[in-house]
């Protein structure tokens, strides 16, 4: 397997003739962030442009953006954004592309462009759209197109394959082989196999269960196991799930009917996407089931199900404010909870403080670990192994993956036959040339994560949250004193004011002679002029090894001297 993981590249060369240029920007590495630029002749093809979801580590960010800047003075370069399904890890970061430059094309299915529509006019963006389908060709610039449909958690999803005078890409997106999918719409192998027929140059695959044996469950599985548990359910039921999971919402509103319960869609998103889906026929909303929030206070709790965001975890989300007591939604004994999705790695923790916050209020909580409540959308190792007999590309880049999916996934394809130094480990930012049927890792540009916090985009960096997370696991101390401008002498203080330390401010009384003599000591070293800064980092200084020695802390500490 060819990998330039270890070790840092150095720049690219300049993109040589009949050469096509792939640069991942987002996804491999992380289960989120997708996004892949392609440059041929001058011009650029965006496949996918999505977010990442911040972890534990990460606080008080709201979102992480792939990192634009090696292609920000190229926006008039790109022939068009190609997104191949609507979920948050493909299209969520485009209303922060499009902020720089507004009309670059948007190219996707029906319901793909109609999700990110509703999510630019949140951004007051009104975007150029242009739809297409399964089995359409078409041109962007220098690169030609065909999209091919792809089954996956969400319906309209498209594998794309692109070629240009330098050589042939298929990109799988995000996909599965479910054999009986809920909409009858299957990952078309029959254009995959015609497609390896004429030749690919580069195969770039799906990674994310990579290392499952198998297939993966079909969504029909699901369907029974939840009809099952709303049938024993004596009270409320609230279902946690994908805002864009227009199959599995199908699911619970099947068997709500099945049940005579009313659904109620909780939070912004859900009402938001699954309001795009019924609109536009791929959700089947059953006769009288669907009601508003507002009203299941006047409907017995039997006869209620609440449909609602926040299965990963998410504070803010409904599910979250719901087990924290700050929603309108509450739930008791009785009461149950499906979390009908899978754990994106990194949301472990979230979800299971989620979990205990449900139980702790009484309610009974299904998940995937104790019910087949949720299925993947992900091709599972026996999947890949068919795609990779089918294709036989010449060249393998594993994507949409944490960096073991992409060595399993790479491990599979040389086991059909691909020549180790013919799959190529890349990570974002490398830049991988195409040329004569071979590919190659020939460098590796600036990219690291960019995070949203509030109205902030890339203010945000990580000396600032290892700062937070200091602020969060150590505490703070702050020191303040006024010295004489002219003689240096201590004129009041030093005060000094801890929060998060777990320890009154009356321990610190012990410390103070000490500050006091030290700041003596430096003020008699400074013969010529007075430097305050040289002051604070002596306060910094003594009060950090005491905090250190005697209470075993580490936290922020802010010295503040003043001239009086």
């Amino acid at each position: 397997m060819s990998t330039a993981y270890s070790h840092r590249l150095n720049q690219p060369p300049k993109l040589k003739k009949d050469t096509m240029r792939v640069i991942p920007l987002g996804g491999l590495g992380d289960v989120g962030r997708n996004m892949t630029v392609f440059e041929y002749q001058g011009r650029l093809l965006v496949v996918d442009c999505g977010v990442l979801f911040p972890e534990d580590a990460q606080p008080g960010v709201d979102l992480i953006l792939p990192d634009f800047d090696v292609i920000s003075d190229r926006l008039d370069d790109i022939s068009a954004i190609i997104l191949t399904h609507g979920h948050e890890d493909h299209i969520g970061a485009v209303p922060y592309l499009l902020r720089q430059k507004p009309d670059i094309p948007l190219v996707g299915s029906q319901l793909t462009l109609a999700f990110i529509e509703a999510k630019l006019k949140e951004h007051r963006i009104t975007p150029y759209t242009f739809a297409v389908k399964e089995g359409q060709k078409e041109s962007f610039g220098p690169f030609d197109c065909e999209f091919v449909a792809v089954n996956h958690s969400i319906p309209d999803a498209l594998a794309v394959h692109i070629a240009t005078g330098a050589g042939t890409v298929l990109h799988t997106g995000d996909f599965k082989m479910d054999q009986l999918p809920l909409d009858g719409r299957i990952t078309d192998l029959r254009a995959f196999a015609r497609l390896g027929e004429a030749g690919v140059d580069l195969f770039m695959t799906d990674s994310t269960n990579a290392e499952v044996p198998g297939f993966t469950l079909g969504e029909q599985e699901i369907g029974p196991v939840l009809n099952q548990i709303f049938g024993r359910a004596r009270q409320k039921i609230v279902v946690a799930s994908f805002s864009s999971h227009v199959h599995r919402v199908q699911q619970v509103l099947d068997a709500a009917a099945a049940h005579g319960r009313k659904v109620a869609f909780v939070g912004r998103s859900m009402v938001r996407n699954m309001g795009i889906a019924a609109d536009m026929g791929y959700l089947d909303v059953p006769d009288n089931t669907l009601v508003d929030v507002r009203k299941i206070d006047n409907l017995p709790d039997d006869k209620v199900v609440l449909m609602c965001t926040g299965s990963q975890g998410e504070p803010m989300a409904a599910l979250g404010r719901i087990a924290n007591r700050d929603h309108r939604v509450s739930v008791g004994p009785g009461d149950v909870v499906v979390l009908a999705s899978s754990l994106i790695p990194g949301n472990e923790n979230a979800v299971f403080r989620i979990i205990n916050g449900l139980m702790a209020l009484g309610a009974e909580v299904v998940h995937k670990s104790n019910a087949k409540v949720h299925t993947s959308g992900h091709a599972s190792a026996g999947e890949l192994l068919y795609c990779y007999n089918i294709v036989r590309p010449k060249n393998v880049m594993p994507v949409h993956g944490e960096v073991r999916h992409l060595i399993a996934n790479g491990r599979i394809a040389e086991s059909t036959g691909v020549a180790p130094e013919r799959v190529i480990l890349a990570k974002d930012g490398h830049v991988v040339d195409l040329k004569d049927g071979v590919a190659k890792v020939v460098g590796e540009v600036p990219n690291g994560y960019v995070y949203v916090d509030g109205s902030s985009v890339g203010e945000i960096s990580e000396a600032d949250l290892k700062d937070r997370r200091i602020l969060g696991d150590e505490g703070f101390i702050s020191l303040f004193a006024v010295v004489n401008s002219e003689t240096g002498a201590l004129i009041a203080g030093p005060e000094i004011h801890a929060r998060g330390v777990a320890e009154d401010d009356e321990v610190f009384e012990r410390i103070r002679p000490e500050i006091v003599k030290a700041l003596e000591q430096a003020v008699a070293d400074q013969t010529n002029r007075r430097d305050t800064h040289q002051l604070q980092q002596v306060m910094r200084r003594v009060v950090g090894r005491y905090v250190s020695q005697r209470l075993r802390r580490k936290p922020m500490i802010i010295p503040i001297v003043v001239e009086a």
